[in-house]
């Protein structure tokens, strides 16, 4: 029987207090996120990890001094190993920037001989910042490690079906605690410099079309809803609308807000304390009454049978890299969008 590894792509998280400086370092030594050629970066990544290290201990504090998406990741692992029910398949975690990273889990996956390897990132949404970044780690690793088997990557799923019904449900669930009150819809995704969308970066593209299914599946039309983007940083123009503009246009419009992490799968810091706490108490000095967070997926059971799909179908066809659907997703003008198959 054939044996396939699955390996599940996600950000990462410092386990403990002492890992979050160490964390930041490898965060901003990416050359994805800061493009200064070696030994520049390094020495930057080190000096920006050591000043920002005691706020992002502060956000940590409110969460229990961790991230949990370690613990998530693993949950969703589980899951879809299940989900494959394939003795023969094995799912394996690999985080970009702390442990289990891409060298040890490489390790891993060489001592199960593996006839082929899937990697699929917990980045619906492609970007060059994140997808790209783990999946060009992730082939250095094995080639130092010496593991050369047929390997198919996903690059991107925005509008795969389980993760579409997953997030409607949620967002269903939601309206119903809204009740009748007026409320706007807001899909907050992690923003992004606008000179990485203007090379061709896709993501931006990707979180409206998810977006949009999500709307089309939630079935109705009369809903408010807008696409923003939160988590911004540094000098940089950023894309918009912000997050947080939104939610004090919503207060002056005396609208609710229902919102949507829907380029996050899982729970995290951006999600816990920039949502959960920091953006309500925004909505509530903007005087926004109803202020409804929906949950990340998770381990919805839609959004789990759509990653088991995804699996299922890796290896019929033979583009790689490719979006779910085997073939190319985004318009021309996305040229950093990998799956150039048409």
């Amino acid at each position: 029987m054939t044996r396939t590894a699955v390996i599940l792509f996600n950000l990462g998280g410092p386990d403990r207090p002492d890992a979050i400086q160490p964390f930041l370092a490898n965060l901003f030594n990416d050359p994805a996120i800061i493009g200064l050629p070696w030994p520049f970066r390094p020495i930057l990544a080190n000096l920006i990890s050591h000043r920002r290290q005691k706020q992002a201990r502060e956000i940590y504090d409110q969460i229990g001094g961790k991230s949990p998406l370690l613990e998530q990741t693993w949950d969703q692992a589980r899951a879809l190993q299940q989900a494959l029910n394939d003795e023969h398949a094995r799912v394996f975690v690999a985080m970009r920037y702390w442990h289990p990273m891409a060298e040890e889990v490489v390790g891993q996956v060489k001592e199960f001989a593996p006839d082929r390897v899937v990697l699929l990132p917990l980045y619906p949404q492609h970007s060059t910042t994140t997808t790209a970044s783990s999946v060009r780690e992730w082939k250095r690793a094995a080639r130092a490690a010496g593991l050369n088997v047929p390997t198919h990557t996903v690059c991107c799923y925005p509008t795969e079906p389980g993760l579409i019904a997953a997030q409607a449900k949620l967002v269903n669930e939601a309206l119903e605690k809204a009740a009748d009150k007026p409320v706007r819809l807001l899909f907050s995704a992690h923003g992004l410099p606008e000179k990485i969308i203007k090379e061709g970066d896709p993501y931006q593209w990707q979180v409206e079309q998810t977006s949009s299914a999500v709307m089309d599946a939630v079935g109705r039309p009369e809903l408010d809803w807008q696409v923003c983007y939160q988590s911004r940083v540094g000098p940089l123009s950023w894309i918009g609308p912000s997050t947080d503009d939104e939610i004090r246009r919503a207060g002056e419009e005396s609208l609710g807000v229902v919102i949507i992490p829907i380029a996050f799968v899982s729970e995290h810091s951006e999600t816990l304390v920039e949502l959960d706490i920091e953006y309500a108490e925004l909505a509530q000095k903007a005087g926004v009454k109803t202020y409804i967070r929906v949950p990340a997926v998770k381990t919805q059971p839609a959004f789990i049978k759509g990653l088991a799909d995804i699996v299922g179908a890796a290896f019929v066809r033979n583009d790689d890299p490719a979006s779910n659907t085997g073939s190319r997703l985004c318009p021309a003008d996305r040229a950093k969008c990998p799956c150039r198959q048409v």
